[in-house]
């Protein structure tokens, strides 16, 4: 018995703004079988941590759940040929309302491997400027800024119930584990 999986047949099901369906036809040795593959074009998240040690982020309505979200900026790369940091810089300003002189890269990752191809890169920026807040889409410009503790971010991560993923690799990645009971 190979190990070896093709893929041999794409079809597309569905192109949007920000992501695509394709049906994959894939073949394993004498057996051939489909899976839905949720197609992006990547994405950048960024943990804003400013002179105070506080860190950034947005209450945002989000329509997946029906409800308002805690979460670092982040965005997907839609603009052709725009580089990931190049874009992170981009969302901070457009979120945060803020530049950084220090970057960090965090890591990336798969976002959800089972069903979607979308990778996210994560950032730290550090050393921020504030600037004018340029929002883009109704949910950003209705979104609120937070600027939190690691204390105050400790106890609103307990109350918030579902967490944001990406936030959540993005604080690990840098403080270790926050939720751990004091």
């Amino acid at each position: 018995m190979s190990d070896r999986f093709r893929i041999v047949q794409t079809e597309r099901l569905l192109d949007s703004f920000v992501f695509g369906v394709e049906r994959r036809t894939v073949t394993h040795d004498d057996t051939s079988f489909e899976r839905d593959v949720v197609t992006h074009l990547g994405a950048v998240a960024i943990l804003a941590i400013n002179d105070d040690g506080e860190i950034g982020f947005l209450r945002q309505y989000r329509a997946t759940f029906d409800r308002y979200s805690l979460e670092i900026p982040a965005g997907t790369l839609d603009v052709p040929g725009e580089d990931p940091l190049d874009a992170a810089r981009r969302e901070l300003l457009e979120e945060l309302g803020c530049e950084a002189e220090e970057w960090k890269l965090l890591g990336r990752f798969m976002v959800s491997p089972g069903w979607s191809d979308q990778l996210m890169t994560i950032y730290e920026a550090r050393r921020l400027i504030q600037r004018e807040r340029n929002p883009m889409g109704p949910e950003e410009r209705t979104s609120s800024v937070h600027w939190m503790s690691k204390e105050t971010l400790r106890s609103a991560l307990r109350e918030e119930g579902i967490l944001d993923s990406t936030m959540v690799v993005a604080l690990h990645r840098v403080f270790g584990n926050l939720f751990d009971v004091d």
